[in-house]
């Protein structure tokens, strides 16, 4: 199910999301440099992505691809459809705990996925990368924080376009219990030594709902002041 964008709009500008985007947009670009210029870019990825089995066998070596592997990529598909879910849902959880907490939030997430990973394959030389983990975190604290918002998604059954359109309406807490579940049954199921990281997904989201009680701004959030600045036509749930 893919989201194409949420209807709440947020009270501040969320600076870090976009810094996020851009950083991993930009990351991915010098990814595609390299490969343009025929250089190894597999060799740029090797360093920088995270790798289970050297992290266990040599903490120094591996510990900064702890962090470093979310802002790497496998492909365009990989890099839009990542960024396409902080875009939609990263700037409402920025403007819930305000700038820095968010990116602490984000990272964390990050951290906690990527060491999910690492516990379920700790000896594989498969490099993880990618920043679904970190988003997961995100989609876990916007179930909570906004369960009721409407996420505008592609119908997934093309033969229902035809009774209701190629768009739906739905819940965000249906969208993104589909996510977590999916990503669930899938870590089940799947060799957690390749393909895939559904285990970092599921890590990264339960970090999320624990991190989020923490991080969280004590105020209540102006779901008022959001209802006057809607668009005309539009209208936003609790």
């Amino acid at each position: 199910m893919l989201p194409v964008r949420d209807h709440l709009p947020t009270r501040v500008v969320p600076f870090v999301n976009y810094v996020l985007i851009a950083a991993n947009l930009a990351v991915f670009g010098f990814e595609a440099w390299l490969v343009a210029q025929g250089t190894d870019a597999e060799s740029f990825v090797q360093q920088y992505a995270l790798v289970p089995a050297l992290l266990v066998a040599h903490p120094s070596v591996g510990l900064p691809g702890l962090f470093t592997h979310m802002f790497l990529h496998a492909g365009i598909m990989h890099v839009a459809g990542n960024m396409l879910f902080l875009w939609i849902f990263g700037d409402n959880i920025e403007d819930a705990l305000g700038h820095a907490r968010y990116l602490i939030f984000y990272l964390l997430s990050g951290l906690a996925a990527a060491l999910a990973q690492v516990a379920v394959s700790p000896f594989s030389h498969v490099p993880m990368l990618g920043a679904s983990g970190a988003i997961a975190g995100v989609l876990a604290a916007y179930a909570v924080l906004y369960p009721r918002s409407p996420i505008t998604v592609i119908n997934p059954i093309p033969l229902l376009w035809l009774f209701w359109g190629l768009f739906l309406l739905l819940p965000a807490w249906f969208v993104i219990a589909e996510f977590f579940v999916v990503n669930l049954w899938n870590a089940l199921q799947a060799n957690p030594g390749g393909g895939v990281a559904f285990v970092a997904h599921v890590g990264g989201f339960v970090a999320g709902l624990a991190l989020l009680p923490l991080l969280r701004k004590r105020e209540k959030l102006d779901y008022e002041r959001w209802e006057r600045l809607r668009p005309p036509g539009e209208r936003f749930e609790r």
